[in-house]
C-alpha cells in the first residue's frame, strides 16, 4: 500500500458519488459485446474481433439520463477465466448475460461462481429475446438449479430482457443499473492520490508500453508518477476509451496511459505517488509478486521437448494462451516455453528462436515481410494465429510432429556441400553441390546445417548431372538438385541425406 500517512487521511477526505463500474459476464457468443454496442449505438465501442469473439478485456463508458456508467467487457471463451475473475473483483455491479434461446452453459456457471466469490450485486440479462427459440421460463428454472433465484421466482435478483439487434430493453437495463448503484451508495475521495487497477497492457510498436487503467479513487492526471508491484513510470499521455487525449481521469473512468517503463501485469493495483522513488520502493516492497507469464523449462531430460517462443498482443492474451498451452497432454513430448512476451515479432525473437531451436507462436501480433524472410532464411518455424483455440491447435500439431520424428528410425545416406544457389520458386530451390560422403537420391529427406547449427529440412525432388536427370549421385561427384520445403540455402551449407523408416 502507499505511505501510512496517505492511508491515515482517507477518513478525513470529503466523499462524492461516483459512476458504477459494471462487469459483463456470460458464455461465449451469448451477446455480451453486442449488448455493449447497443448501449452506445452512436459509437462503435466493440472493434470487429477475429472469429466473432472478444479476445481482450476492455472498459467503456456510457451515459444515460445525464449519468455515466463504466462497463467492463470480458471474453467468454474458456481460456479467459482469470480475466473474468479479475473483472468481477474490480466491479461494483455484474451483468450475467444469458441467451434466452440457449440457456445456462459452462461459462455461465463459471460467471456465477465469480459473482458469488466477489459478493457482487448483479442483474440477469436475458439477451436475444427476438429469437424464435427464446424461452425465459426454462432459463429461469436452469438458473434456479444453480442457486440464482430471480425476483419472479421469489428471489432478489432482478431481470432485464433485451435484444441488441432489435435495440429492445436497453433503456430499462440502464435504469436498473443506476437504481442498483444508488442502493450501493458508491463514493469517491477525489482529493486522494489516484489508485485503481490495471485492466490490460500491451506493447505499442510506436509508443512503447500502453496500459489501460481503471481509476477507483482519486483523480489521475497527466504528469503523475504511477507505480504497480512490477513497474513504474510517469503519465506522459492520457487517453479515454475512444482514443481521445484527456488531462485527467476521475473515479470509475477507464484510461489508456503511456509512460510506464514496462507493461505492468494485468490485475495489479496502481497508485499515484509524489516522487518516483516512492513508486519504485512500492514495487520493491511487494516481494510476493509472481509474474503471470513465466517461462518454463523441461522437468526431465529424458523427454523429447518442443521449445517455443510465444508472442502475443497483450498481457491478458499472453496469460490466457500460456494457461491453455500448459494443459496440453505432454506425456511423450514436453512443451518448453523459452520466451513469452507481448509485442510484434522482431529480429531478436528470430535469433533467440534459432539459438534455442524453438518454434515461434505469434498470437494476434504483426510480423513484417522482412522478419518472415529472416525466419525462413534461418530455418525458424513461425506460426501465426488470430484465434486462441487455433493457436493452441497449432501447438498440438507441432507436438504431434515432434513425437513422430522421434519415433521413426532414421537411416543416414550421404552428405553434400552446397557450391551454388541458382534460384527459388514456390518453396523449391535449385542448387549445385558436391557429394562428400555416401550418395544422394530422389525423394530423400535432407537436414540443412549452417556451421554447427541446423537451420531446417527439405526433400530432394530431382537430381541432375550434365543437365540430365539421374537416379542418384555417388561420393565425389557434382550435381544439380531441386530441393523442396527447405529454408533459403547459402553457399557452404551442408546437406545430410537420410531415409525415414526401417
Amino acid at each position: 500500500m502507499p505511505a501510512q500517512e496517505t492511508k491515515n487521511r482517507i477518513h478525513n477526505e470529503p466523499k462524492t458519488s461516483r459512476p458504477p463500474i459494471v462487469v459483463v459476464l456470460g458464455h461465449v457468443d451469448h451477446g455480451k459485446s453486442s449488448l455493449l454496442e447497443a448501449v452506445r449505438e452512436d459509437f462503435l465501442i466493440t472493434p470487429k474481433e477475429a472469429g466473432g469473439i472478444t479476445q481482450h478485456i476492455g472498459a467503456y463508458e456510457a451515459e444515460y439520463q445525464g449519468r455515466k456508467i463504466t462497463f467492463i467487457d470480458t471474453p467468454g471463451h474458456k481460456a479467459f477465466s482469470a480475466m473474468r475473475s479479475r473483472g468481477a473483483k474490480v466491479a461494483d455491479i455484474a451483468l450475467l448475460v444469458v441467451a434466452a434461446d440457449d440457456g445456462v452453459k459452462p461459462q455461465t456457471e463459471e460467471a456465477i461462481e465469480h459473482i458469488q466469490e466477489a459478493k457482487l450485486p448483479f442483474i440477469v440479462v436475458f439477451s436475444k429475446m427476438d429469437r424464435s427459440g427464446a424461452n425465459t421460463e426454462r432459463v429461469k428454472q436452469d438458473l434456479a438449479q444453480k442457486g440464482v433465484l430471480l425476483e419472479s421466482f421469489g428471489g432478489k435478483v432482478p431481470v432485464a430482457e433485451t435484444s441488441a439487434s432489435a435495440k429492445q430493453g436497453i433503456p430499462e437495463l440502464l435504469e436498473l443499473i443506476l437504481l442498483m448503484a444508488d442502493m450501493e451508495q458508491l463514493s469517491d475521495e477525489p482529493e486522494l492520490p489516484a489508485q485503481g487497477v490495471v485492466i490490460e497492457s500491451f506493447l505499442d510498436s510506436r509508443r512503447g508500453p500502453a496500459t489501460t487503467l481503471l481509476v477507483r479513487k482519486g483523480i489521475l492526471r497527466q504528469g503523475d508518477i504511477v507505480g504497480t508491484p512490477t513497474t513504474s513510470g510517469k503519465v506522459r499521455i492520457l487517453e479515454n476509451f475512444q482514443g481521445e487525449e484527456i488531462k485527467e481521469a476521475r473515479a470509475s473512468q477507464p484510461a489508456l496511459v503511456l509512460g510506464f517503463e514496462a507493461a505492468p501485469a494485468v490485475g495489479e493495483e496502481f497508485y499515484a505517488f509524489s516522487r518516483k522513488e516512492e513508486a519504485i520502493a512500492f514495487g520493491q516492497a511487494d516481494e510476493a509478486h509472481e509474474p503471470a507469464t513465466k517461462v518454463s523449462s523441461p522437468e526431465t531430460e529424458e523427454l523429447q521437448t518442443l521449445p517455443l517462443v510465444v508472442k502475443a498482443d497483450t498481457v491478458g492474451s499472453l496469460e490466457a494462451l500460456l494457461a491453455m498451452l500448459s494443459q496440453l497432454p505432454q506425456e511423450d513430448t514436453q512443451l518448453c516455453v523459452v520466451q513469452a512476451e507481448v509485442g510484434d515479432v522482431g529480429e531478436a525473437d528470430i535469433k533467440h528462436a534459432q539459438g534455442t531451436k524453438a518454434c515461434i507462436l505469434a498470437f494476434r501480433v504483426k510480423t513484417s515481410p522482412g522478419i518472415k524472410e529472416l525466419a525462413e532464411r534461418l530455418g525458424v518455424r513461425l506460426e501465426q494465429s488470430e484465434i486462441i483455440y487455433e493457436a493452441v491447435q497449432r501447438v498440438e500439431e507441432l507436438l504431434a510432429e515432434r513425437k513422430v520424428q522421434e519415433e521413426e528410425p532414421r537411416k543416414e545416406a550421404g552428405k553434400a556441400r552446397i557450391l551454388a544457389v541458382f534460384g527459388a520458386e514456390k518453396k523449391q530451390q535449385v542448387v549445385g553441390g558436391t557429394i562428400l560422403e555416401g550418395e544422394a537420391r530422389k525423394n530423400m529427406e535432407a537436414e540443412i546445417l549452417r556451421g554447427e547449427e541446423k537451420v531446417g529440412e527439405g526433400v530432394v525432388r530431382n537430381i541432375q548431372q550434365n543437365r540430365e536427370d539421374v537416379p542418384f549421385v555417388p561420393t565425389g561427384e557434382e550435381f544439380g538438385m531441386l530441393l523442396a520445403g527447405a529454408p533459403k540455402l547459402q553457399e557452404g551449407d551442408i546437406l545430410l541425406f537420410y531415409f525415414k523408416g526401417a
